[in-house]
Protein backbone atom coordinates (compact mmCIF):
# COMPACT_ATOMS: atom_id res chain seq x y z
CA UNK A 1 0.00 0.00 0.00
CA UNK A 2 1.54 3.47 -1.00
CA UNK A 3 1.63 6.75 1.01
CA UNK A 4 0.42 9.14 -1.30
CA UNK A 5 -0.70 12.51 -0.85
CA UNK A 6 -4.23 13.13 -2.92
CA UNK A 7 -3.32 15.19 -6.07
CA UNK A 8 -5.85 17.67 -4.61
CA UNK A 9 -2.80 18.32 -2.02
CA UNK A 10 -0.07 19.40 -4.14
CA UNK A 11 2.76 20.35 -2.56
CA UNK A 12 2.42 24.29 -1.00
CA UNK A 13 5.07 27.13 -2.46
CA UNK A 14 3.42 29.90 -1.04
CA UNK A 15 2.73 31.33 2.81
CA UNK A 16 -0.77 31.46 1.61
CA UNK A 17 -0.35 27.77 0.64
CA UNK A 18 0.84 26.68 3.47
CA UNK A 19 -1.50 28.37 5.69
CA UNK A 20 -4.52 26.52 4.21
CA UNK A 21 -2.88 23.35 4.62
CA UNK A 22 -2.31 23.38 8.26
CA UNK A 23 -5.75 25.04 8.66
CA UNK A 24 -7.09 21.82 7.03
CA UNK A 25 -5.18 19.80 9.67
CA UNK A 26 -6.54 22.18 12.18
CA UNK A 27 -9.88 21.23 11.39
CA UNK A 28 -9.47 17.64 10.86
CA UNK A 29 -8.09 17.81 14.21
CA UNK A 30 -11.14 19.71 15.38
CA UNK A 31 -13.63 17.26 13.80
CA UNK A 32 -11.46 14.06 15.58
CA UNK A 33 -11.77 15.81 18.59
CA UNK A 34 -15.55 15.42 18.88
CA UNK A 35 -15.49 12.14 18.03
CA UNK A 36 -12.71 10.52 20.48
CA UNK A 37 -10.23 12.16 22.91
CA UNK A 38 -7.01 13.27 22.32
CA UNK A 39 -4.89 10.11 23.74
CA UNK A 40 -6.88 8.62 20.90
CA UNK A 41 -5.86 10.24 17.63
CA UNK A 42 -2.89 9.67 16.30
CA UNK A 43 -1.25 11.34 13.65
CA UNK A 44 -1.79 8.71 11.39
CA UNK A 45 -5.23 8.74 12.01
CA UNK A 46 -5.24 12.88 11.84
CA UNK A 47 -3.58 12.90 8.62
CA UNK A 48 -6.00 10.16 6.87
CA UNK A 49 -8.96 12.22 8.12
CA UNK A 50 -7.36 15.46 6.28
CA UNK A 51 -6.30 13.45 3.23
CA UNK A 52 -2.78 13.84 3.69
CA UNK A 53 0.41 11.23 3.82
CA UNK A 54 1.72 11.54 7.38
CA UNK A 55 5.24 12.40 5.86
CA UNK A 56 2.69 15.56 4.72
CA UNK A 57 1.05 16.15 7.68
CA UNK A 58 4.94 16.18 9.42
CA UNK A 59 5.95 19.10 6.68
CA UNK A 60 4.02 21.44 8.57
CA UNK A 61 3.80 19.66 12.47
CA UNK A 62 6.50 17.36 13.26
CA UNK A 63 3.95 15.39 15.64
CA UNK A 64 0.23 15.33 16.59
CA UNK A 65 1.12 16.80 19.86
CA UNK A 66 2.05 19.85 17.94
CA UNK A 67 -1.08 20.19 16.08
CA UNK A 68 -2.94 20.11 19.31
CA UNK A 69 -0.75 23.28 20.58
CA UNK A 70 -1.45 25.03 17.64
CA UNK A 71 -4.78 24.26 17.92
CA UNK A 72 -4.82 25.32 21.85
CA UNK A 73 -3.41 28.28 21.23
CA UNK A 74 -5.51 29.84 18.33
CA UNK A 75 -8.81 28.75 20.61
CA UNK A 76 -7.27 30.35 23.37
CA UNK A 77 -6.92 33.62 21.29
CA UNK A 78 -10.58 33.36 20.09
CA UNK A 79 -12.15 32.92 23.65
CA UNK A 80 -9.88 36.06 24.80
CA UNK A 81 -11.28 37.88 22.01
CA UNK A 82 -15.23 36.49 22.53
CA UNK A 83 -14.69 36.62 26.26
CA UNK A 84 -13.74 40.38 26.11
CA UNK A 85 -17.10 41.10 23.81
CA UNK A 86 -19.39 39.37 26.53
CA UNK A 87 -17.57 41.29 29.41
CA UNK A 88 -17.90 44.48 27.82
CA UNK A 89 -21.98 43.83 27.05
CA UNK A 90 -22.13 42.52 30.85
CA UNK A 91 -20.93 46.33 32.25
CA UNK A 92 -19.55 47.21 35.24
CA UNK A 93 -19.85 44.41 37.32
CA UNK A 94 -18.83 42.78 40.99
CA UNK A 95 -15.82 40.07 40.83
CA UNK A 96 -18.21 37.56 41.29
CA UNK A 97 -20.21 38.14 38.25
CA UNK A 98 -16.99 38.65 36.18
CA UNK A 99 -15.32 34.81 37.15
CA UNK A 100 -19.20 33.58 36.78
CA UNK A 101 -18.89 35.17 32.79
CA UNK A 102 -15.82 33.86 32.60
CA UNK A 103 -16.66 30.52 33.79
CA UNK A 104 -19.83 30.06 31.80
CA UNK A 105 -17.97 31.52 28.48
CA UNK A 106 -15.31 28.41 28.88
CA UNK A 107 -17.75 25.99 29.39
CA UNK A 108 -19.55 27.05 26.20
CA UNK A 109 -15.58 25.84 24.72
CA UNK A 110 -15.41 22.33 25.10
CA UNK A 111 -12.64 21.77 22.79
CA UNK A 112 -10.63 24.70 24.37
CA UNK A 113 -11.75 23.24 27.94
CA UNK A 114 -10.35 19.41 26.76
CA UNK A 115 -7.03 20.55 25.59
CA UNK A 116 -6.14 22.22 28.44
CA UNK A 117 -7.18 19.04 30.13
CA UNK A 118 -4.87 17.11 27.67
CA UNK A 119 -2.01 19.39 28.15
CA UNK A 120 -0.05 18.13 31.33
CA UNK A 121 -0.39 15.14 31.36
CA UNK A 122 -0.35 14.35 26.75
CA UNK A 123 0.50 17.14 25.32
CA UNK A 124 3.67 17.82 26.37
CA UNK A 125 5.29 14.61 26.35
CA UNK A 126 6.56 13.07 22.85
CA UNK A 127 7.50 17.15 21.54
CA UNK A 128 10.87 18.58 20.96
CA UNK A 129 12.20 21.40 23.27
CA UNK A 130 11.96 23.48 20.47
CA UNK A 131 8.38 23.09 19.74
CA UNK A 132 7.34 23.30 23.36
CA UNK A 133 9.09 26.74 23.38
CA UNK A 134 7.19 28.14 20.19
CA UNK A 135 4.15 27.00 21.67
CA UNK A 136 4.57 28.37 24.80
CA UNK A 137 5.96 32.01 24.01
CA UNK A 138 2.62 32.07 21.84
CA UNK A 139 0.75 31.06 24.87
CA UNK A 140 2.20 32.59 27.52
CA UNK A 141 1.19 36.51 25.63
CA UNK A 142 -2.10 35.34 24.98
CA UNK A 143 -2.47 34.45 28.83
CA UNK A 144 -1.18 37.98 29.70
CA UNK A 145 -3.59 39.35 27.03
CA UNK A 146 -6.15 37.71 29.41
CA UNK A 147 -4.75 38.63 32.44
CA UNK A 148 -5.28 42.27 31.08
CA UNK A 149 -9.07 41.92 30.18
CA UNK A 150 -9.56 40.60 33.68
CA UNK A 151 -7.43 42.81 35.59
CA UNK A 152 -9.43 45.68 33.62
CA UNK A 153 -13.08 44.59 34.87
CA UNK A 154 -11.86 43.57 38.38
CA UNK A 155 -9.41 47.04 39.17
CA UNK A 156 -8.91 45.93 42.81
CA UNK A 157 -6.20 43.23 41.33
CA UNK A 158 -2.55 43.44 40.60
CA UNK A 159 -1.02 42.54 37.76
CA UNK A 160 0.85 39.92 39.52
CA UNK A 161 -2.58 38.65 40.79
CA UNK A 162 -4.28 38.66 37.87
CA UNK A 163 -1.91 36.45 36.43
CA UNK A 164 -1.92 33.96 39.16
CA UNK A 165 -5.82 34.24 38.93
CA UNK A 166 -5.26 33.51 35.28
CA UNK A 167 -3.05 30.26 35.81
CA UNK A 168 -5.55 29.33 38.18
CA UNK A 169 -7.99 29.19 35.61
CA UNK A 170 -6.37 27.27 33.61
CA UNK A 171 -5.33 24.56 36.20
CA UNK A 172 -8.87 24.48 37.59
CA UNK A 173 -10.29 23.99 34.03
CA UNK A 174 -7.86 21.08 33.81
CA UNK A 175 -8.88 19.27 36.66
CA UNK A 176 -12.80 20.46 36.82
CA UNK A 177 -13.48 19.24 32.86
CA UNK A 178 -12.70 15.56 33.02
CA UNK A 179 -14.68 14.99 36.27
CA UNK A 180 -17.75 17.39 34.87
CA UNK A 181 -17.52 15.05 32.08
CA UNK A 182 -16.66 11.11 33.25
CA UNK A 183 -17.29 8.04 31.27
CA UNK A 184 -20.75 6.44 30.92
CA UNK A 185 -20.32 3.86 33.65
CA UNK A 186 -18.85 6.72 36.06
CA UNK A 187 -22.28 8.58 34.53
CA UNK A 188 -24.33 5.73 35.60
CA UNK A 189 -23.08 5.12 38.90
CA UNK A 190 -24.12 8.56 39.70
CA UNK A 191 -27.71 8.45 39.02
CA UNK A 192 -27.36 6.24 42.62
CA UNK A 193 -29.20 9.00 45.06
CA UNK A 194 -26.70 8.67 47.33
CA UNK A 195 -23.82 9.95 44.42
CA UNK A 196 -25.81 12.80 43.40
CA UNK A 197 -23.56 15.01 45.57
CA UNK A 198 -20.36 14.06 43.26
CA UNK A 199 -21.51 15.06 39.45
CA UNK A 200 -19.74 17.75 38.70
CA UNK A 201 -21.74 21.22 37.34
CA UNK A 202 -18.71 22.81 35.51
CA UNK A 203 -19.60 26.24 34.91
CA UNK A 204 -21.11 26.64 38.41
CA UNK A 205 -17.83 25.17 40.36
CA UNK A 206 -15.02 27.18 38.14
CA UNK A 207 -17.23 30.10 38.72
CA UNK A 208 -17.13 29.60 42.77
CA UNK A 209 -13.48 28.49 42.52
CA UNK A 210 -12.30 31.31 41.25
CA UNK A 211 -14.46 33.69 42.85
CA UNK A 212 -12.64 32.34 46.02
CA UNK A 213 -9.75 32.54 44.35
CA UNK A 214 -10.44 36.34 43.72
CA UNK A 215 -11.31 36.83 47.37
CA UNK A 216 -8.20 35.05 48.54
CA UNK A 217 -6.05 37.49 46.07
CA UNK A 218 -7.56 40.39 46.85
CA UNK A 219 -6.41 39.78 50.80
CA UNK A 220 -3.09 38.97 49.97
CA UNK A 221 -0.51 41.73 51.05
Amino acid sequence: MTDERPAAFQRARSAEQRELRKQAILDAATELLGEMTVGEISLRELSRRVGLSKTNVVRYFETREAVFFELLNRSLAQWIEDLSADLAAAGPAAPDAVTDTVARSLAGRPLLCGLFSALGPELERNISAEAVREFKLVHVRLLDELAGLVRSHIAALTPDAARELVSLTVVYTAGLWPFAHPSDAVAEAQRTPELADTKVDFATRLGRTLHIGVIGLLRLP
